[in-house]
């Protein structure tokens, strides 16, 4: 299997507000960029759409490493909160019902497709990739508010 390193970030201008999201698919020396947005959206959704729009782009199963700054996405898979959500009819330990229940359905199936690990890094930290994500995003954030 291809081993691809992926960095994503999202971004939102007010939350909810405008947002985008920028993803870096790496693979062997070479780089795919994949950005866009939502007029009305949330920080969350943005980064859970980072992800989504990289594994989407993946025409065959891989390992991937996905490097975020989210501890909501990152933790959400590493700490098995996903499944418990999923196992839970959605509903958090709290009982509250789970957001962006539709992009996390999304994701399920593209877990299963590769093999992922998440990594989480901290953000604005000077992380090459990290800022480059945070710039597509931010972009991204300011072209839809402008649409």
């Amino acid at each position: 299997m291809k081993k691809v390193v992926v960095y994503t970030d999202g971004a939102c201008m007010g939350n909810p507000g405008p947002g985008g999201y920028g993803a870096i698919l790496t693979y062997r020396g070479t780089e795919k960029c994949l950005s866009g947005g939502e007029f009305q959206t949330t920080n969350n959704r943005m980064e859970i759409m980072a992800v989504l729009a990289a594994l989407e782009a993946l025409r065959e199963p891989c390992l991937v490493e996905v490097i975020s700054d989210s501890r909501y996405v990152v933790d959400a898979i590493e700490k098995g909160w996903l499944c418990a959500w999923q196992a839970n009819g959605w509903k958090k330990a709290d009982k509250k019902p789970v957001l962006n229940v539709d992009l996390w359905q999304r994701l399920l199936p593209l877990l299963q497709r590769h093999e992922v690990k998440f990594t989480w890094i901290k953000g604005h930290a000077g992380h090459p990739y990290n800022e480059r994500c945070d710039a597509m995003a931010v972009a991204e954030s300011h072209r839809v508010s402008q649409e």
